[in-house]
């Protein structure tokens, strides 16, 4: 077993429509975010798929952030692109846009030296997809995913074998209620757990996010911020960086568990101080750490 994030799933460019102003060619994905994150902590692998148009400058840039991109395919073809624009307060986006292009067909195949990672990122991609990488992946000591509502909506069987076969799921509010069938998040995290997870995560953005698990339920706030630019990749930040601290420690415990979603709440209030990942490519660990021990801070009295 190797001791490393191994992260899959989409890497985009992102037209942005943001209070601050529009933004294009932004590199995006829940990948990208998820490794930036990861590697804060832990090597981290990614596998994704681009085009021919995405400049080698940003593979360089993430490699420069000690991130695996061996994994990467590039295609003939466009990169993914999305296109979407916020609301005045960053509370909700509208899609304007999406052309899968090149991902429309991607196949994620593991290098032989990904095989054996002891921890994996199952990006929010087709259950049918995510469940080939659970075929190709050797003995993982932890497993996470993401989905989200077209998925939990059509593919709801096929969903349903990947999360009978992982630890944790991370999904939003909304995705937990749909695919809990119960407008209660406790009675629909309940329901979702019996599906096989051994815990839920219930990503709630600047509201924190919530920990269903065998020890109970476990509240992380969110850090109150005075500047938020673009919360694009925030929850796969968040993702990533919980990913990344349990690679580090080796450990999966519900304490541990708790204690890196502290600094998974760290990370994505970085991330959304800048427009897409720019903050993620600059930001330290030491940073992220200070972050964490100030949001721990925020129940204690």
């Amino acid at each position: 077993m190797i001791n490393c994030t191994l992260i899959v799933g989409s890497m985009a460019f992102d037209d942005l429509e943001l209070p601050s102003g529009s933004f294009r060619d932004v590199v995006g994905g829940a990948a990208t975010y998820a490794s930036l994150a990861a590697s804060l902590y832990a090597k981290a692998k990614i596998v994704a798929v681009v085009g021919n148009d995405f400049p080698e400058m940003w593979m360089d840039r993430l490699s420069a952030r000690a991130i695996d991109i061996s994994g990467i395919e590039r295609a003939q073809g466009k990169t993914f692109r999305w296109h979407g624009e916020y609301a005045a307060d960053l509370s909700s986006r509208t899609t304007l846009a999406t052309e899968l292009n090149v991902f429309a067909d991607f196949n994620p195949k593991l290098p032989p030296s990904y095989r054996e990672s002891s921890h994996v990122l199952l990006g929010n991609i087709h259950p049918e997809l995510q469940l080939r990488v659970l075929e190709q992946i050797i003995e993982p000591k932890f497993v996470a995913a993401d989905t989200m509502n077209y998925w939990i909506q059509g593919e709801r069987t096929q969903l349903a074998k990947v999360i009978s076969r992982i630890h944790t799921l991370l999904i939003n509010d909304e995705e937990a209620r749909l695919l809990g069938e119960d407008h209660n998040i406790a009675r629909a995290a309940r329901r979702i757990r019996s599906m096989g997870p051994k815990a839920l995560v219930v990503k709630r953005g600047d509201a924190g996010a919530l920990l269903f698990d065998n020890e109970g339920t476990f509240f992380c706030p969110a850090l109150p911020l005075d500047s938020e630019l673009d919360p694009t990749g925030a929850g796969d930040t968040f993702a990533g960086a919980l990913l990344g601290q349990l690679t580090m420690t080796g450990a999966i415990e519900p304490r541990q568990l708790r204690v890196a979603l502290r600094g998974a709440a760290a990370a994505a209030s970085y991330c959304v101080e800048g427009v897409g990942p720019d903050r993620l490519f600059t930001v330290t660990r030491e940073e992220v750490d200070r972050r964490r021990d100030r949001i721990a801070e925020l129940s204690h009295c």
